[in-house]
C-alpha cells in the first residue's frame, strides 16, 4: 500500500505538479515539496515554474499571488480557509484617502496583503526587499500597508522618505515582546538574536541580526555561534535544523506558531492534487491591476 508522499510523488508526475512550500508549514509538507521558501522566493518560482498545476502550501493571499502571476496554469490551495489575519489588515478606502490627502505619494503594500490591497498599491514587497524597493522608488512619500512593524523597519532603514504607517500587524510576530526576549536571554547567554522585522521596534532593536525569514536562515548558516534564539514562527527550524543540525534553535516564547500555516497538511495536499480542488480564482479585472504591484517588484528588486 502506497504512502501518502508516494501518493503525492505519482501525481506531481502524471499531472505536470509543483509543489511550493513556505518555511510556516509543518516539516512533513515542506519534505514533500519541490520548493521551500519565504514570500519572494516562492513568487519567482511561481513566475518561473513550467508545471500546469501549482499546489501552493501556505495561505490564501499566497495562492493568489500564485495565480496573479500564474493566470493561464492552476494553482491550488491544500486548505482555503487557511488565511492571514494581517493581510485584511488594510482597506482599499483609506489607500484612496492617503493618495487624496499627500502629494508625491507611493502606496507600498506588503505581499502579505489580499489580491484587492494590490490592486491599488504601486508596488509590493516582501520582507527580504522592502528596503531595497522603497529605496528605488522615486517618491518622497510612502504609505506602507497592511504590516505597521515591518513599515517602521523600513522608515528607520530609508530616513530619506517619509514613511507613513499603517495599523496592520501580524499576531505571531506581535505578540513577542521586550520582557520575553530579555528573559529568553537570560536563560540562553550564548545564544545569538535573530528576528523578523515584523516584530515590534522595540524587539527589533534587541536584535543581533534582523531579517526576512530566508535571510536568518542564511545568517545562522555563516555564523560561527551554536545558539540561536528565534524571533519568528517556529516552522522555519525545519530548514534551519537541516543545514545546521549542530546547532541549537529556540523560541522566544512557546506560541510563534500560525496557527493558519499549520492547518496545511500532506493529506489536505494529496486531496487538493488528487481531486485538483480548492482551485484559486480571480477575476480578469482584479488579476490585471494587482499583477502591475506584483511585477514592478520583480522588477525592482532583481
Amino acid at each position: 500500500m502506497s504512502t501518502v508522499r508516494e501518493e503525492i510523488q505519482t501525481l506531481k508526475k502524471e499531472k505536470n505538479a509543483v509543489i511550493l512550500a513556505h518555511y510556516y508549514v509543518p516539516d512533513e509538507v515542506q519534505e514533500c515539496a519541490d520548493y521551500i521558501g519565504d514570500s519572494f522566493y516562492l513568487s519567482k518560482k511561481a513566475k518561473e515554474t513550467d508545471a500546469d498545476i501549482i499546489v501552493f502550501a501556505g495561505v490564501a493571499f499566497m495562492g493568489e499571488s500564485a495565480k496573479i502571476l500564474n493566470p493561464d496554469k492552476k494553482v491550488l490551495l491544500p486548505d482555503p480557509t487557511a488565511d492571514c489575519a494581517m493581510a485584511h489588515m488594510a482597506d482599499v478606502e483609506t489607500v484612496h484617502r492617503m493618495r487624496k490627502a499627500y502629494e508625491d505619494l507611493a502606496v507600498v503594500c506588503y505581499i502579505n496583503s489580499t489580491a484587492e490591497l494590490k490592486t491599488c498599491s504601486d508596488v509590493c514587497v516582501t520582507s527580504a526587499n522592502a528596503v531595497k524597493v522603497v529605496k528605488a522608488l522615486p517618491n518622497k512619500r510612502i504609505f506602507f500597508i497592511p504590516d505597521r512593524h515591518l513599515g517602521s523597519y523600513v522608515a528607520d532603514q530609508v530616513p530619506e522618505k517619509e514613511v507613513i504607517l499603517n495599523d496592520g500587524y501580524c499576531p505571531v510576530h506581535h505578540l513577542i515582546t521586550v520582557d520575553q526576549v530579555k528573559k529568553a536571554k537570560e536563560a540562553h547567554p550564548q545564544a545569538e538574536f535573530y528576528v523578523h522585522p515584523e516584530c515590534s521596534r522595540e524587539v527589533v532593536e534587541l536584535a543581533d541580526y534582523v531579517g526576512s525569514t530566508s535571510g536568518i536562515i542564511a545568517r545562522v548558516k555563516d555564523s560561527n555561534a551554536r545558539e540561536f534564539l528565534i524571533g519568528t514562527e517556529m516552522g522555519v527550524t525545519y530548514e534551519l535544523r537541516k543545514q545546521n543540525p549542530d546547532k541549537c534553535f529556540y523560541p522566544v516564547q512557546d506560541c510563534q506558531c500560525c496557527a493558519d500555516m499549520k492547518k496545511v497538511t500532506l493529506e489536505k495536499v494529496l486531496d487538493c492534487l488528487k481531486n485538483e480542488s480548492n482551485e484559486v480564482l480571480i477575476s480578469d479585472e482584479i488579476r490585471k491591476k494587482a499583477d502591475k504591484a506584483l511585477e514592478k517588484m520583480l522588477e525592482l528588486a532583481k
